[in-house]
């Protein structure tokens, strides 16, 4: 198991990122991917990794709501 620190950015389709609901949490898990898995409301869109290095995990419902997960370890 990882630990790790996880920033979530809730978009929906009415605020768009601006008015995004913003949560920082810890969580221990084997990878990004297994939490957002395990955890995640909505099924994994696309993964990516940022300038830092950070996991992105991107998932949503089809109808314009988001959610951003971003792992540091």
């Amino acid at each position: 198991m990882n630990e790790y620190e996880v920033f979530i950015e809730d978009i929906n389709s009415c605020g768009g990122e601006q008015y995004a609901k913003k949560e920082l949490i810890e969580v221990e898990a084997d990878s990004p991917e297994s939490y957002v898995n395990a955890n995640g409301r909505f099924p994994i869109i696309d993964i990516s990794e940022n300038a830092n290095g950070d996991t992105v995990i991107t998932t949503g419902d089809g109808k314009g709501n988001f959610l951003r997960y971003t792992f540091t370890e």
